[in-house]
């Protein structure tokens, strides 16, 4: 007979498998990842490395909680244990930061002001992207046409649009381009990214507390499982005499 409960047992590792997958699952991600890395550093994203160390992170917890509940030792439960009060913490930290970074980018794109666009602008990887993007939503420049600088791309050129305006006095380019600016359509894709990011961590950050409330538990029915076995060899040695 186990130490523990077995139906708690079966479900701790049963979850740890599961986010073992999730850990693999994560790798393969960050392996896909790798050839979009210079795109997402241009869009403010961390560097790849840190998702490599996550992925990694979460699949070498995975696998210590399912040797924790299969060996059963409490030592192995407090490391455990203690790498879910980190997970926790850290799932927290980045969640808040993805908010508070969300809400900057947001005051950002809605003062929609030239230097917001600059700072844009001056990465080509967001040029190339920002290309793209306008030709099939329908819109030009970050802020207004004018980001491009003199010449503006063809990718703005508006045909047979309710959206069309001239091209502003001074620059080069089609002569009709799109009204609608992208700063506020950029936002809203990116807004999908922030809010699934932020459920992820905060959804990590939960499952922590979960992982870690349950091996407390674990590690209780071990103490009590040992303290009353202490007690039957006391009791055992005491009818010897």
């Amino acid at each position: 007979m186990g130490k523990i409960n077995g139906c708690l047992k079966c479900l701790f590792i049963f979850f740890n498998v599961l986010f073992g997958i999730v850990g693999a699952l994560l790798i393969l991600g960050a392996v896909k990842a790798g050839g979009y890395s210079r795109e997402l550093a241009v869009a403010g994203s961390p560097s790849h490395g840190w998702y490599w160390v996550f992925a990694l992170g979460v699949l070498f917890i995975s696998c210590l909680g399912v040797f924790a509940g299969c060996a059963e030792k409490e030592l192995v439960l407090k490391v455990f244990a203690g790498f879910m009060v980190a997970g926790l913490l850290i799932m927290m930290i980045i969640g808040i930061i993805i908010a508070a970074y969300r809400n900057k980018l947001k005051a950002d794109f809605d003062s929609a002001s030239s230097e917001v666009a600059e700072k844009y602008m001056a990465e080509e990887g967001f040029n190339q992207f920002l290309s793209g993007f306008q030709k099939s939503t329908h819109c030009c420049g970050v802020v207004s046409a004018k980001d491009w600088g003199a010449e503006i791309p063809d990718s703005c050129e508006c045909h047979g649009y309710s959206g069309c305006t001239a091209r502003p006095q001074g620059l080069t380019g089609p002569d009709q381009v799109y009204a609608q600016s992208c700063g506020g359509f950029i936002f809203t894709l990116l807004d999908i990214f922030f809010k699934i990011g932020m459920g992820f961590f905060f959804g990590f950050a939960v499952t922590a507390l979960l992982g870690l409330l349950v091996s407390l538990l674990m590690i209780h029915q071990l103490r009590r499982h040992d303290g009353a076995m202490g007690g039957q060899s006391i009791a055992m040695k005491g009818s010897g005499y």
